[in-house]
């Protein structure tokens, strides 16, 4: 059982998506920070910060470590962040000399923020072919429909006819620049220490850091560990794509409501009238929209980061942006369904 729709028993068969979620799993979380302290440890062998034997040691245990999660868990309930009791872990199975130079000159804030950007990395990519996939589809929608006539509507209030073609540019045209954004997006490092200084690398924070980025395939930017616009940005991008997807469940509803306008193949049952077809997935594209809008006020309260750092508006975010991801994606995969599902839209021309 889950409080949550995108992993629910059977919700998620219509909210869920696998694919996305993994990359928000506590196994992919932990890889990815594992992931960054391996990195860590020979960026600083490369500008002899630690000792070459120590980072070939720490790369070789981390290859195969399974951590304790129970322990992980219940150190979280005391100290807030999963990393203390990880570093503690992974400095045990490194042993001897080796284990003092494990971590260091970093900050939790820095294996889980970059944590996260590694792995939003992957599910930025996976967007940017799902909006390709939308966009495809929606063009052969146009090559079979688009000379069609459609009448327009302002205001809820019928107007004027318009073209089947008119109607999905409107659809197509903003999907086009968010997969652009997506393409363009740039995904940085955290690293900055305790208090966003690298005090412990001296002279050499700038050219560790750009190493560190560089085995990470990151982009080297100053640390931002209190400075969150990226995370609002990319929250910011995620609505926009799940609001123009819901703009189009919106309208597909409205034209099913109409009936002479649109036929879908399929569609939702009802147990009460077997006679009707439900349109479940135009529904849930405003739904999830509707769910990402709300989320994304929070994202900004979290902006408000405090000083160098804030433990409140750094766990907003952990509540808030995931779920933002999961609605995002399916959107883009209900979405590509539901375009496929139509077999005519408009009338003859």
């Amino acid at each position: 059982m889950s409080i949550s729709a995108f992993d629910h028993p059977f919700l998620s068969g219509l909210l869920g998506d696998e694919e996305v979620s993994a990359y928000f799993s506590a196994e992919a979380d932990i890889r990815a920070m594992l992931t960054f302290e391996a990195a860590l440890a020979k960026a600083e062998a490369r500008h002899g910060i630690v000792p070459q034997e120590a980072a070939q040691r720490i790369v070789e245990v981390f290859a195969h470590f399974q951590p304790d999660v129970a322990s992980l868990k219940s150190a979280t309930a005391m100290d807030g962040v999963v990393v203390p009791d990880l570093v503690k872990q992974l400095r045990k199975a490194v042993g001897g000399e080796a284990a003092q130079h494990l971590h260091f000159g970093a900050t939790s804030q820095d294996v889980i923020d970059t944590s996260l950007m590694i792995r939003l990395k992957a599910v930025a990519f996976l967007f940017t072919g799902r909006l390709f996939a939308v966009t495809s589809a929606l063009g052969k929608l146009e090559k079979k429909c688009g000379s069609n006539r459609l009448m327009g509507h302002t205001r809820m209030q019928a107007a004027i006819p318009i073209t089947v073609s008119d109607r999905l540019r409107t659809w197509r045209d903003p999907l086009d620049k968010y997969r652009d954004r997506l393409t363009q997006e740039t995904f940085p490092i955290q690293f900055g220490g305790a208090v966003g200084t690298l005090e412990k690398l001296g002279s050499k924070a700038a050219a560790v850091r750009a190493s560190l980025a560089q085995e990470l395939d990151l982009a080297d930017e100053a640390q931002w560990q209190s400075q969150r616009a990226k995370i609002a940005e990319l929250a910011n991008l995620f609505s926009l794509i799940s609001g123009s997807l819901g703009k189009i469940g919106q309208d597909i509803a409205l034209l099913a409501q109409a009936g002479n306008e649109i036929e879908l193949a399929g569609g939702g049952g009802s147990s009460a009238m077997p006679h009707k077809q439900n349109p479940v997935a135009a529904e849930a594209l405003v739904s999830l929209a509707r769910f990402n809008a709300v989320q994304l006020s929070g994202i900004h309260q979290s902006l408000v980061h405090e000083q160098e750092r804030s433990g409140a508006a750094w766990t907003l975010e952990w509540f808030l942006l995931p779920p933002m991801a999961m609605a995002t994606a399916a959107s883009l995969r209900l979405a590509r369904e539901l375009i496929g599902k139509v077999k005519r839209l408009g009338g003859a021309s």
